[in-house]
């Protein structure tokens, strides 16, 4: 019997509607294999391996000498399979003791059903070695590293540290956390569908890829120095803080950056307050993470203060710029002066400076002198002028949490605010914003970067990244720098900051005794920023000491602070002394004051020693000065020899 027409319609149908859906599966398979290939591929490696990660080993950050601040060791890290252990108790047992961890917190770990469970990071070598040896089935130790700064303590706030994970978390470790911290490997095992490890599977090790290293302009012998001349100092006042500075005036590279107190690279969750010590367990977690990053805080940057005197360095020079003042400008001093219905006081009040010139009025510091200045040329001119100076603004320095300061707008400067701006009051900058200012005073007028990070270099020792700064704007006019040079020569030489004057030195630099807020409180901020050779700056330097108790004046109490920081550096530097005339013809002004060289470096003192115009005896062996004769502060002949004696 023949099949009808619809018979043969259904079977065209099914036969039209069979080689459609065979051709979609061929299309299906084509455009798999040809497009989705090799990713699928890559998925079913990955289900049928397990990956134990290979952390890379992260970059060093190296000093200008090539010294090593922030180095990495080689550790371990010891973990746990669950599917391939036999004992329980006996993992648990024997990763717990020699770990030196908790038995029932290895064991939590130990049973939980997951593909790897890491029981402890950063683990030292010959602990590694000693589970190695155990030969546990389940049980694996992979390599690690571990952060570790040699210097511990040692421009803390600068370096900063890094987290469990290494990931920077503050200071040069986060800036440059993506050159630092390369590219993780694995070690890739063959796996059968509940996690097990083939038998007669091989794994194939994919080796990680490790960081850039970074070079600093940090000196860590100036550094040292800083350091120890800061905290000297603090305790020596009963201060709360303090912060020197030590940078290139010409191209911003910055030697030292110190700030105290600190606290230790190598244990930074560990507060080092000892009013909070006590109370530490009692604190909540936000009261002990404020705290922390109270500690971490950088204060030359990320903080700010009303600069005080140290600012006239920038109403002395706009005032030059305009000229509406030369150098033999005469002022005269009455000891205050009434400004929009209020009676501004000089510094000397009762007491008066009289009639000055320009130059004897930034040598005296005199307030009435700036206050004119500022008068003359305006609110806006004078805004102008902060605005070109980039007063309040980020300096670009490569750290993280940079603060901007505060000040008034253009149109709400009446005539106090502008009297009391001139001299450093009713703003608020951080200290570096105001040594990128006196910067350009000194510098032929142009604005710098500061910055530490000057190239990113592999292994091999290979420039990968040159890290440039380009000199900024020119805001000020060669004459008007050269004039500043001169006129801040003269505070040094003659004026208020007479106390840094360095025989064989030409030094220039400003003093401030900053009121801090509220007024009337009896809190100050002594400071003194200076430069040298004044003839052609290569150091600029800013000591700052916060609540200093009993006399609290600039040049008084950080006067002797610069003067002994630069009489170590300057001759480090390799900068010569240079006798004047007078000082020639004065046998008593060459005589020279013996620095201390108790405890430090001993390469850096003889270095600072033959610098100085002494020469030097070691005797002893050992890295570190214990001792010397002549005693520091005794005073002796231009080439006198000290004697050093080493631990």
């Amino acid at each position: 019997m023949k099949p009808g027409i619809e018979t043969k319609k259904k079977l065209v149908f099914l036969l039209f509607a069979l080689e459609f859906m065979l051709t979609c599966l061929a299309g299906r398979v084509f455009y798999i294999e040809a497009f989705e290939g090799e990713e699928l591929q890559a998925k079913a490696y990955e289900q049928q391996t397990r990956d134990r990660l290979i952390t890379p080993e992260r970059g060093a950050i190296l000093d200008r000498n090539m010294v090593g601040i922030a180095l990495t060791e080689t550790v371990a890290s010891v973990s746990v399979i669950h599917s391939q252990i036999k004992n329980t108790e006996e993992v648990a047992n024997v990763l717990s003791k020699e770990l030196e961890m908790d038995y029932n917190d290895v064991l939590q770990k130990v049973l939980k059903r997951v593909a790897l469970e890491r029981i402890k990071t950063k683990v030292e070598k010959d602990v590694a070695d000693k589970i190695r040896a155990f030969d546990l089935p389940g049980v694996v130790v992979d390599e690690d590293i571990k952060r570790v700064y040699p210097f511990s303590r040692l421009a803390s706030q600068v370096i900063g540290f890094v987290g469990r994970d290494n990931q920077g978390i503050v200071g040069l470790e986060s800036k440059y956390d993506k050159y630092l911290k390369g590219e993780s490997g694995a070690i890739k095992t063959e796996t059968n569908v509940i996690g097990q490890e083939l038998p007669d599977s091989h794994s194939v090790r994919v080796p990680p890829k490790d960081g850039y290293d970074l070079v600093t302009s940090l000196d860590v012998l100036i550094q040292e120095y800083a350091e120890q001349t800061i905290e000297k100092t603090i305790e020596a006042k009963g201060a709360t803080r303090g912060a020197i500075i030590i940078m290139n005036p010409q191209n911003g590279e910055i030697y030292a950056m110190a700030n105290k107190p600190d606290f230790d690279l190598n244990d930074p969750f560990t507060i080092q307050d000892p009013n909070l010590l006590p109370i530490w367990d009692t604190m909540s977690e936000k009261e002990q993470t404020d705290a922390l990053n109270q500690m971490w805080r950088n204060f030359t940057l990320n903080d700010t203060y009303e600069p005080g005197s140290t600012f006239k360095i920038v109403t002395s020079a706009a005032g030059l710029e305009e000229g509406v003042v030369t150098p033999t400008s005469v002022f005269n001093c009455s000891g205050s002066v009434a400004v929009g219905g209020r009676q501004i006081k000089c510094w000397r009040f009762p007491r008066s400076h009289g009639a000055e010139t320009f130059v004897e009025g930034v040598e005296n510091s005199c307030n009435p002198v700036f206050m004119e200045i500022a008068a003359r040329l305006g609110a806006q001119k004078f805004y102008d002028y902060l605005q070109k100076f980039e007063v309040g603004k980020k300096t670009g320095i490569d750290l993280p949490g940079e603060a901007t300061g505060i000040m008034y707008n253009a149109d709400k400067i009446g005539p106090v605010e502008l009297a009391t701006m001139s001299f450093g009051q009713s703003l608020t900058i951080t200290p570096l914003q105001l040594l990128r200012a006196a910067s350009a005073t000194v510098n032929g007028g142009y604005l710098v970067t500061p910055h530490l990070g000057t190239e990113v270099i592999d292994g091999n020792g290979s420039v990968v990244e040159q890290l440039v700064y380009e000199k900024g704007e020119k805001i000020l006019s060669t004459e008007t720098s050269e004039t500043m040079k001169m006129i801040l020569e003269s505070v040094v030489f003659s004026g208020t900051g007479n106390k840094t004057y360095i025989p064989g030195y030409r030094v220039g630099g400003k003093t401030a005794t900053s009121e801090k807020l509220p007024r009337r409180n009896g809190k100050y901020i002594a400071s003194f920023l200076a430069f040298a050779p004044a003839e052609n700056p290569q150091v600029m330097a800013l000591v700052l000491i916060d609540e200093p108790q009993g006399v609290y004046y600039g040049g008084t109490v950080a006067g002797p602070v610069m003067k002994e920081l630069l009489a170590n550096v300057l001759p480090y530097l390799n900068i010569k002394p240079q006798y004047n005339e007078l000082e020639q013809q004065m046998p008593e002004s060459v005589r020279i004051e013996v620095p201390d060289m108790r405890g430090l470096n001993a390469a850096y003192a003889k270095k600072v020693l033959n610098g100085t115009g002494l020469t030097c005896e070691v005797m002893g062996e050992g890295a570190v000065v214990r001792d010397q004769f002549p005693l520091p502060g005794e005073t002796v002949n231009l080439n006198a020899k000290i004697v050093l004696y080493l631990e």
